[in-house]
């Protein structure tokens, strides 16, 4: 009877590690990876301009520019050094002026993409897109965007909001490295963002299953050993 129960673990714990060794290398190499990487390269951090300076003088009330108007949420955002306030997520006013503005233009999106990065950077071309789908490293934000590409071997791209202004993110060469692996180590294969999805657990618990027959195996193969050394 011992002999059958080792058996049938052992087949189980054959069959769950093929199903799940994959994962495992995956895991391993995406955790060695998460590991040994600057967390600030992988962000951009040094393609971004050391200091970035605005003065605001002068500036207007935001009832001098509409005293009816009922404001929920209020920024500031600044547009080839023109301040500009952004009202109710919705709205550009000219900050010194109130006078409104529809969006920004692409050489508007050029001096903001520039204003946030080195000034050695060459913009290669400029883009506006309307839609991403779920696996766009620009996914979850704000659009209709500019996407500004840069040349060199980093390939790296800025993100400008057409709305507004806001330069929105960076991405680049090892960026989207990180983002793959990162979608290989929580499992959403989907968005990428969910690391509560269901399939992350089974794995999970095939894992710890795994582990555990392993254990069960080896001291029921000593007890074994050691029996069969005092006949």
């Amino acid at each position: 009877m011992r002999k059958n129960n080792q058996y049938y673990i052992r087949k189980a714990h054959c069959y769950l590690g093929l199903a799940i060794g994959i994962q495992f290398i995956f895991w391993t190499i995406s955790g060695m990876y998460f590991s040994w990487t600057d967390i600030d390269e992988i962000h951009g951090d040094h393609f971004r301009a050391d200091h970035m300076h605005h003065e605001s003088k002068g500036l207007i009330g935001i009832t001098e520019i509409d005293s009816n108007l009922v404001v929920s949420s209020l920024s500031l955002r600044y547009i080839n050094g023109e301040p500009y306030y952004w009202v109710n997520q919705s709205q550009l006013y000219h900050a010194l002026t109130g006078v409104p503005k529809e969006g920004v233009s692409e050489e508007e999106a050029r001096s903001i993409a520039m204003h946030h990065l080195k000034s050695d950077m060459e913009i290669e071309s400029i883009e506006l897109i309307t839609e991403v789908d779920s696996h766009h490293e620009y996914r979850g934000r704000a659009l209709p965007a500019y996407v500004l590409q840069f040349e060199g071997s980093d390939q790296v791209r800025a993100y400008i909001s057409q709305a507004d202004g806001r330069f929105q993110t960076l991405r680049h060469r090892d960026w989207r490295w990180f983002d793959f692996l990162w979608m290989t180590h929580t499992m959403d294969y989907q968005g990428r963002d969910d690391i509560n999805n269901t399939l992350l657990r089974i794995f999970s618990l095939f894992g710890l299953v795994t582990v555990a027959s392993g254990f069960v195996l080896f001291f029921a193969t000593v007890r074994f050993k050691r029996r069969k050394t005092k006949v």
